[in-house]
């Protein structure tokens, strides 16, 4: 009779590290690239625009709230990432004592991501706070929400695209639905021209009003740009999950709009000199991004994207929107029209509108009323951590 002993199983132990250093920054802003390598729709972040993001020295975020960054690894092999994130300008505003995780990513394991989402949360219930919701890459003024549908096409420049098993992870671990977030497709080829022609009609009207409409005077950028953060601030007020900017935190975004600006893209409405709304919408440059390796623009890239900028045939119209007071006057409707016959004349076929919340019926029929179809949703998630 021979004496079996089985054999030592060695454990593959999933550790969880809070991140520090630059080295150690860069492992995290680089792990998608190897998780989506061989995926078609993926578009690479820029490497020194995530980098500024996160830099406490450089962003704004960072003069008012916090975060820390945490890494997962299996046997010394990054698995996965997460942030968990204070926000104090969101407690202040909505009187909700809640935190945020994000930059949320992982390979396809319920037991990797756990452990990630166990961190965030005993991070978050350490600051005080009894519940969490994300993903969110530091609040709703950044890129938000989980694609939970429309992963056919890449996502658009300030949008998030996921694997689409990243809604089970989050899910198994017990998050809820909080609200879901549409994303509209609007082509040149099926959008209604009523608009086009009801707006003449509407702009005139306006004018006798004191209430006109024109393009960003990019002379001016920086004081069209604080203008433009007031509107913001008090137009999208009421919005599930709105955080108003700080001052600093809309001009550094601003800032890096900049360069790719097309002022007939962007505009303005104003009554009698101040400003009472703003439409933004900005050429897609992740047509462009999406063929830079790794999101390293140095030596090469900045030359793709230099040379890439004429051949965009796609906008995102980030923001749209009104002051209360002024609404359901016909400028939203304006805006849009001003914007279609725009991307006309620009041999510009797609426009996206988003991210618009499945509650904003304003929005909602506007968007419908030009043949504008949802084509991709992306949903924030809710999780108590009490007790």
């Amino acid at each position: 009779m021979h004496n079996f002993t089985p054999p030592i199983l060695k454990l593959k132990m999933i550790t969880v590290e809070k991140i520090t250093g630059t080295k150690k920054l860069s492992d995290f802003i680089d792990f998608p690239h190897e998780l989506y390598k061989d995926e078609k729709n993926y578009v690479p972040e820029l490497f020194l625009a995530q980098k500024d993001l996160l830099d406490p020295k450089k962003h704004p975020f960072f003069e008012h709230s916090h975060l820390d960054l945490f890494l997962a690894y299996r046997d010394n092999k990054i698995v996965g990432r997460i942030a968990a994130i204070r926000n104090n300008n969101h407690i202040k505003f909505t009187g909700n004592n809640e935190g945020f995780f994000g930059f949320f990513d992982a390979i396809n394991d319920e037991e990797v991501a756990g452990k990630l989402f166990d961190t965030a949360c005993d991070w978050v219930k350490k600051e005080g706070l009894n519940s969490i919701i994300g993903p969110a890459n530091f609040s709703t003024n950044e890129p938000f929400g989980l694609l939970i549908d429309g992963f056919d096409t890449p996502a658009m420049i300030n949008t998030t695209y996921n694997f689409p098993y990243y809604a089970k992870l989050i899910e198994q671990y017990g998050f809820a639905k909080k609200v879901d977030l549409f994303a509209y497709k609007i082509e040149d080829t099926s959008v209604s021209d009523k608009s086009v022609k009801l707006s003449q009609a509407f702009e005139e009207r306006l004018k006798t009003k004191g209430i006109t409409i024109r393009p960003i005077n990019m002379k001016i950028y920086n004081q069209e740009a604080e203008a433009a953060s007031h509107v913001y601030n008090a137009a999208w007020d009421k919005n599930l999950g709105f955080v108003p900017m700080t001052k600093n935190e809309f001009l550094h975004l601003c800032k890096d709009m900049k360069l790719i600006v097309d002022p007939e893209l962007c505009l303005v409405a104003e009554h009698e000199g101040k400003m009472i709304g703003f439409a933004f919408a900005i050429p897609n440059i992740n047509q462009i991004l999406q063929k830079i390796k790794r999101g390293r623009l140095l030596p090469f890239g900045i030359f793709k994207l230099l040379f890439g900028l004429k051949k965009i045939n796609s906008i995102r119209i980030v923001v749209l929107g009104v002051i209360e007071g002024y609404r359901k006057m016909g400028i939203e409707a304006i805006f849009y029209s001003k914007i279609i016959t725009t991307c006309k004349a620009k041999n510009i076929h797609t426009a996206e509108a988003s991210l618009i919340l499945e509650n904003n019926e304003m929005m909602n029929q506007g968007l419908l009323r030009i043949n504008a179809t949802v084509y991709k949703t992306s949903r924030m998630y809710i999780k108590s951590i009490k007790g």
